[in-house]
């Protein structure tokens, strides 16, 4: 392989390493492979373990990382790998090596996303070069904005997973009442995660007056979608009003009129009863701004990787490649 051909493009959580090579022409993703974390003592280390095993020299280099990136020196929020980027930088022998936060890397995969990369929940169609919104329930809740500015896309990092929950009915209330008694305070990734999904049932089970069981997310989804479980199906139904309230405030922030997308492992793992659930109408109940928010599409990405997709799109535009 030409070294110039290739970029090496990354995805990491705090459990696994994603590493693939990116076709600096084209953006195709190719050769993905995952690494636990667990068996690496460091990001270099599964760095330099992937380019022996494809045989491939690279120049450049996009590492998207579950943390945020704000200098020179990275530790990762959920793993014990920090490293300095520019010392990364000289002993793989790079020219450029970005290191971008995760969401970053999702909101850059958008403008690259085929359709068949995504599924269309309500709206009409996306207004071109308009912001565009991307929000996704995993371990945690991952916020990031995109804009056109001149001839580049400009992704808005934040931590708006971390906003105050805003409960907008009685059942809602109860719920808050619930687990503000446990934590404190209540943002929206309290619930709009996995772990979150746990907390909504807990929150229903409590303000019943009752104890709730000992339960895993996947527990949660599970006895919902089997209908084995009134408190789980009430959960699960509530999470999905909750992801369509958060998402048209997404959207009012900034006038997404370029979609507001969805990523993330969880909502792909109870497609149907998303569906039929009451997101959409929750994403357009805001009172007198109905109107404004009826249009705007929301959509779910349904690529597989789109954080190496994204790494890869971000490293391409920093190269002078138009998206």
């Amino acid at each position: 392989m030409s070294m110039a051909t290739y970029a090496l493009v990354g995805d990491v959580g705090g459990t696994n390493a994603r590493l693939a090579l990116c076709a600096m022409e084209s953006g195709a993703i190719s050769q993905a492979k995952t690494y636990s974390g667990l068996d690496y003592p460091s990001l270099e280390a599964v760095i330099r373990v992937y380019l022996d095993e494809h045989h491939v020299q690279v120049e450049d280099a996009c590492i998207a990382i579950a943390c945020p990136i704000k200098g020179d020196w990275v530790a990762m929020t959920n793993h014990t790998w920090e490293f300095s980027i520019s010392e990364m930088k000289a002993n793989l022998g790079l020219k450029h090596l970005e290191i971008i936060n995760d969401f970053t890397a999702v909101s850059m995969a958008i403008p690259v996303l085929a359709d068949d990369d995504k599924l269309q929940f309500g709206g009409e169609t996306a207004q071109a070069g308009k912001p565009i919104a991307v929000y996704g329930a995993g371990t945690g809740l991952g916020v990031a904005h995109l804009v056109h500015t001149g001839e580049r896309w400009m992704s808005l990092p934040g931590e708006g997973g971390h906003v105050d929950f805003a409960p907008n009915s009685e059942e809602e209330d109860a719920v808050l009442h619930a687990l503000r008694a446990e934590l404190g305070h209540v943002s929206a990734e309290r619930l709009l995660s996995g772990p979150g999904l746990v907390n909504l049932y807990r929150g229903l089970v409590l303000a019943d007056d009752r104890q709730p069981e000992a339960l895993q997310p996947k527990d949660v989804t599970e006895r919902a979608l089997s209908d084995s479980c009134t408190d789980c199906r009430r959960a699960l139904s509530l999470f999905c009003v909750l992801m369509g309230r958060f998402g048209g405030n997404l959207a009012l922030n900034m006038g997404t009129f370029g979609g507001v997308y969805i990523a993330g492992g969880i909502v792909p793992r109870f497609l149907e009863f998303f569906k039929a659930s009451g997101f959409r109408v929750a994403f357009e109940d805001k009172g007198r701004f109905q109107n404004y928010l009826k249009d705007i599409p929301v959509y779910l990405i349904t690529h597989d990787q789109p954080g190496l997709l994204g790494a890869g799109a971000y490293l391409r535009q920093s190269l002078g490649v138009k998206l």
